[in-house]
């Protein structure tokens, strides 16, 4: 199986438990209008955010044209991360690359749909009240970002070992 073949079922992969969790949440559970379920207060409370702008709300003010444009902004990421992915030489950038593939279409999906990302994962701990919520979409986006760093990092040491 090719590296892009590889990439895609792990972009799938993360697409489906991305949009599973957050219709089960959101929806299932009510919390477009519950709002907040505390879960194990404070360290996993489901609070429901609409998320306009990109990470922390950051160019959330930015209208119709902002949401259109963060949706092409992760289609072309996309595109060019399955670009990369041809030239993968490891499942692990395989993976690394469907997670950032398959978080980013999932929200832009939301995008679509609803107008905005749909954020509900709030966890605090230690005394420090964690204003912010996110999505298991941000998870995989993050864990694969942080995949590819690891990765890179590696083959690097490895090069310079040779």
């Amino acid at each position: 199986m090719s590296m892009l073949a590889k990439t895609w079922r792990f972009a799938a992969l993360a697409f489906l438990i991305d949009q599973a969790f957050k219709y089960w949440i959101v929806f299932g559970l009510d919390l477009i209008n519950v709002r907040v379920i505390e879960v194990v207060p404070p360290y996993l409370v489901f609070a429901m955010g609409w998320n306009y702008g990109i990470n922390f709300g950051f160019f959330g003010g930015s209208g119709e044209a902002g949401r259109w444009m963060l949706i092409a902004i992760a289609v072309g990421v996309s595109a060019l991360l399955s670009q990369w992915a041809r030239k993968a030489t490891g499942t692990d950038y395989a993976a690394a690359y469907g997670l950032i593939i398959g978080g980013a279409l999932g929200n832009a999906l939301d995008r679509m749909v609803h107008g905005a990302v749909a954020d509900f994962l709030n966890m605090s701990c230690c005394g420090v009240r964690n204003p912010y919520t996110f999505n298991v979409a941000d998870i995989f986006i993050f864990a694969g970002v942080g995949m590819l760093i690891y990765i890179s990092h590696r083959d690097d040491r490895k090069r310079a070992v040779e």
